[in-house]
C-alpha cells in the first residue's frame, strides 16, 4: 500500500546496482526463486498460487522469499544483486523501477511477451501503467496489479455538514466539478470536520494538476508546470486549501489520530486512497457509510489521474529463463490476477479480462470507478521516476507549499530547478 511505503536508500540503490553482477536465484533451470513484500494475508495467497502453479508444472519448483517490510525490501534486493544471489523473479516498487531499469539488471521482456509461451501480451495491459518499466519500446517489467487513487467519501460526514448531493451521482451525470467539490469541502470545514485527506506523494500533486487541466511534464519528459498558467493556478488552489486546514496531509497527522482513524470515525469527508481502503472501513464495521468517486474537474468530465502500481521483473542473470518466464507470465495473466485478488482483494487488476474481481461483491457501490480511473490513469512520470530520490524530493517541496512556507509559483519553479539539476539537464 502506498501509505506504507518507506523512502529507503534510493541513492544507494543507484550506486550499488551499477556494480551488480546478477546471478543467484534457483540452483538449476527448473527452480524459480521469487521475492516480494506483503501482508501475512497476501503472502498466504502467494503461497497458494505457488502450490497451484507447481501442480500445473510438476517439472518446475517455486520458492518464495518474502520480505516483511517494504522499507527493507529494496536494500535487501540490492545486496543480493550485488552479491549475485538475487532471486530469479522479484517485485519492484514504482518508486524504484526506473533505477533498476537504468542499471540494466533486468531481463528485456518484449520478445518473450509476444511469444507463443506468453499469457501476457504488451497490449493486454493498460498502457498508462507501465511507467518507467518501459523504455524505448522495450519492457523490463510489468505491473502486477494497480491502485487508482480514488476519492473515498463518508456519507455520514457529508450529511453532518448539510451536504445533500451525492458525489458519485454527480460524477455519473457529468456534474462532478471542481467548484462543487471545493464547495463541499468548505461546508465540511465550516462544520468542524476535515474536508479531504491526501498522502504527500506524486499521485496527489500530479493528479490534481492533471484533473484541473494542467501539464506537469511535456511529451519530451521536460518539466513545464512552472511555465503553464493553468498548472500554476491549480497548484495555487491546492496550496490554499491545505494552508487553511480544509485539506490535510495524512502523512503528518498525529499518532493516535491518524487518517484511517479520522475517516472511520466520520470526522472527514474525503480520503484519497486505493482499493485497500475496503479493508479499513470493513474492519471498523462502517462500510455502508462509504463510497468512491473520481477526482473533480473544471467541466465535470473524467480526466487522467495517478495510479500506483508495483512491478514484476525477471533477473537478467537468471539460470532458469524459461521456467522464470512461465511463472512470470502466469502470475501476471488475467487468470493469475483473478486468483490473487478475488475475495476482497486489495488492488485492481492491471491486465484486461480480470475486472470481475473488482465488481464481484458490489462494494463499494460505485466500484466501477476503480476500473474507469485505471483505464485512463497514469503512473509516475518516467522522467522523474528514473532519478533516485527525485520523486521524494519533489514531494518535500510540495509539503512546504502545504505548510504555507512557499507559494505555488515558487514551488513549481523549485521543482523545475530540482528536476533539471538531478536529471543533468
Amino acid at each position: 500500500m502506498r501509505r506504507l511505503l518507506a523512502i529507503g536508500a534510493a541513492s544507494a540503490v543507484a550506486v550499488g546496482l551499477a556494480a551488480c553482477s546478477g546471478g543467484g536465484g534457483g540452483s538449476d533451470e527448473n527452480t524459480v526463486v521469487w521475492s516480494t513484500w506483503g501482508t501475512p494475508e497476501e503472502l498466504t495467497r502467494f503461497e497458494e498460487f505457488n502450490a497451484q502453479f507447481m501442480e500445473r508444472h510438476p517439472d518446475i519448483k517455486v520458492e518464495l522469499q518474502p520480505v516483511a517490510s517494504y522499507g527493507d525490501y529494496h536494500s535487501k534486493l540490492l545486496a543480493q544483486l550485488t552479491s549475485g544471489t538475487a532471486p530469479d523473479v522479484f517485485y519492484i516498487g514504482d518508486d524504484k523501477i526506473g533505477q533498476f531499469v537504468d542499471a540494466k539488471v533486468l531481463m528485456p521482456l518484449a520478445d518473450l511477451m509476444e511469444s507463443d509461451a506468453s499469457q501476457t501480451k504488451p497490449d493486454d495491459f493498460f498502457p498508462g501503467l507501465f511507467g518507467a518499466a518501459e523504455q524505448d519500446g522495450e519492457y523490463y517489467a510489468a505491473p502486477n496489479d494497480s491502485n487508482p487513487d480514488v476519492l473515498w467519501y463518508d456519507k455520514q460526514a457529508l450529511a453532518a455538514a448539510g451536504i445533500t448531493e451525492d458525489p458519485a451521482t454527480l460524477a455519473e451525470n457529468g456534474e462532478w466539478t471542481t467548484e462543487k467539490y471545493l464547495e463541499m469541502n468548505d461546508k465540511l470545514a465550516a462544520a468542524g470536520l476535515v474536508g479531504s485527506m491526501f498522502w504527500n506523494y506524486w499521485a496527489t500533486h500530479y493528479s490534481w494538476i492533471s484533473s484541473q487541466g494542467g501539464t506537469a511534464y511535456d511529451d519530451s519528459g521536460a518539466f513545464v508546470g512552472n511555465a503553464d498558467a493553468t498548472t500554476v493556478g491549480a497548484v495555487d488552489t491546492l496550496g490554499e486549501y491545505f494552508q487553511d486546514g480544509t485539506f490535510v496531509v495524512a502523512d503528518t497527522m498525529p499518532e493516535g489520530a491518524g487518517a484511517d482513524s479520522v475517516f472511520v470515525t466520520h470526522q472527514a469527508g474525503f480520503f484519497s486512497q486505493g482499493r485497500y481502503t475496503i479493508g479499513t472501513v470493513t474492519s471498523a464495521g462502517e462500510q455502508d457509510s462509504y463510497d468512491i468517486v473520481r477526482w473533480p474537474t473544471p467541466d465535470g468530465q473524467a480526466a487522467p489521474t495517478g495510479v500506483a502500481t508495483s512491478y514484476l521483473a525477471i533477473n537478467g542473470k537468471t539460470k532458469a529463463t524459461d521456467a522464470a518466464f512461465t511463472f512470470w507470465t502466469e502470475f501476471l495473466s488475467a487468470e493469475g490476477q483473478v486468483f490473487r485478488l478475488q475475495g476482497g482483494g486489495n488492488a485492481v487488476p492491471s491486465i484486461k479480462g480480470a475486472d470481475e474481481v473488482v465488481l464481484e461483491d458490489g462494494y463499494p457501490a460505485h466500484a466501477q470507478t476503480f476500473l474507469d480511473m485505471r483505464d485512463i490513469g497514469f503512473e509516475d512520470y518516467a522522467a522523474e521516476a528514473v532519478v533516485p530520490g527525485l520523486s521524494t524530493d519533489v514531494s518535500d517541496l510540495f509539503l512546504k507549499l502545504y505548510e504555507g512556507k512557499a507559494d505555488a509559483q515558487g514551488t513549481l519553479d523549485a521543482v523545475g530547478d530540482l528536476v533539471a539539476e538531478k536529471s543533468g539537464e
